[in-house]
């Protein structure tokens, strides 16, 4: 089964890249798929420091939920061109050995037109930790209410730009499984 780790990377409540997350989050579930979802307006992890002798419950959580996860799906608010300070302490608790070969789909949201210069920073971020990312992105703009009561987005075009990035990345995270997975070798005599 396809597991999957998603990082909402706003301390906000109510915050729309969270929605876009909670959104995707039942579209994998509806396709079966495993996810873990980490909210960081709910888990709130102390500032990273690489001198720390132990590693916070929460963080170590996150950590193995990444670890373990087939892909990862970020999202975060774009503050002042760049990602939310609340994901980027959380991406530093990560390190190579968690992110890297992974596929990674990268979602933001803007009070402006699109969230692009935190998709700049969190997709550098990413290559950094070698992950893959996703041929697709997201990002929401315009800073205005999204949702129906049911979480789904009220702007077809919003809603067709979030169905085909997600099943993108769900591919990729299929075909960079099977590639992942043990072949057997045979030989002719």
């Amino acid at each position: 089964m396809m597991h999957i780790a998603m990082i909402a990377g706003s301390n906000r409540q109510n915050a729309t890249s969270t929605s876009v997350l909670r959104y995707i989050e039942t579209i994998l579930k509806a396709r079966n798929i495993q996810v873990s979802f980490i909210d960081l307006a709910v888990v709130r992890l102390p500032l990273f420091s690489p001198d720390a002798e132990d590693v916070h419950p929460e963080a170590d959580f996150m950590i193995r939920s990444v670890k373990q996860a087939d892909g990862l799906i970020l999202a975060t608010p774009e503050y002042h061109g760049s990602i939310s300070g609340s994901l980027k302490n959380a991406l530093d608790y990560l390190d190579n050995s968690h992110v890297a070969g992974k596929p990674v789909l990268t979602v933001s949201s803007a009070g402006g037109r699109l969230g692009v210069s935190s998709l700049v920073h969190l997709q550098s971020i990413i290559r950094n930790l070698h992950g893959i990312l996703s041929p697709e992105w997201i990002s929401i703009g315009d800073g205005h209410p999204l949702f129906d009561r049911d979480g789904a987005p009220r702007d077809p075009e919003i809603l067709q730009r979030i169905d085909q990035a997600v099943e993108q990345f769900i591919e990729l995270v299929r075909k960079l499984g099977n590639d992942t997975q043990p072949r057997k070798v045979m030989m002719e005599s």
